[in-house]
């Protein structure tokens, strides 16, 4: 197996088990059932891959589990999307980048998605610059992958079930592997 494989499977399964922000589930639940999520709908490999490791900058830093509460944002977006950049092309990676854009811009244009975000998600808003400006907005929309990335955040909302079965790490694994660059 490709050894960045093997140590994405690590990761997920290895380092993830902490728990996810203040949800009762752990990393690796979230990302499985983001990826599934996207599998479900027929998103294609791209979108299961940026699904399943959209959080993967939170495992590849030494802020701890929780960051946010401390009042730190660990820019997990831009620790994930470097990590990721080595291995994968922009339909995965662009996608990860934006999650947390797609957060602020819903916010901004959504009148009742800020009403929807979990506890976390609100205490890392206001961290990562709360809604969006009108210019704000205009750019992102502007910006290519923006529609990937309003649709990465969707899944990463919805992948905070409690006792959600989903398939394993290892049933992923392959649609990541027809990811890799090359």
């Amino acid at each position: 197996m490709n050894p960045i494989l093997t140590e994405i499977q690590e990761l997920l399964e290895g380092r993830a088990e902490g728990r996810y922000g203040l949800s009762l589930i752990n990393q690796q639940q979230h990302a499985l059932q983001a990826a599934w999520l996207a599998e479900r709908e027929a998103r294609g490999d791209a979108m299961v891959t940026a699904a399943l490791l959209h959080d993967i900058g939170h495992l590849v830093h030494d802020l701890g589990e929780n960051p946010a509460d401390e009042g730190v944002d660990d820019m997990h977006e831009a620790l994930g999307h470097a990590w990721l950049i080595q291995h994968f092309g922009p339909d995965v990676t662009e996608p990860v980048r934006l999650h947390v854009a797609a957060k602020r811009y819903l916010c901004a244009v959504e009148p009742d998605y800020f009403a929807k975000l979990s506890p976390d998600s609100v205490k890392s808003l206001a961290l990562q610059g709360g809604p969006m400006s009108a210019d704000e907005v205009a750019d992102f929309e502007a910006g290519g992958h923006s529609a990937a990335a309003v649709q990465l955040r969707r899944y990463d909302e919805q992948a905070k079930v409690k006792g959600l079965q989903t398939p394993p790490v290892a049933h992923f694994m392959p649609a990541v592997e027809r990811s890799l660059l090359g």
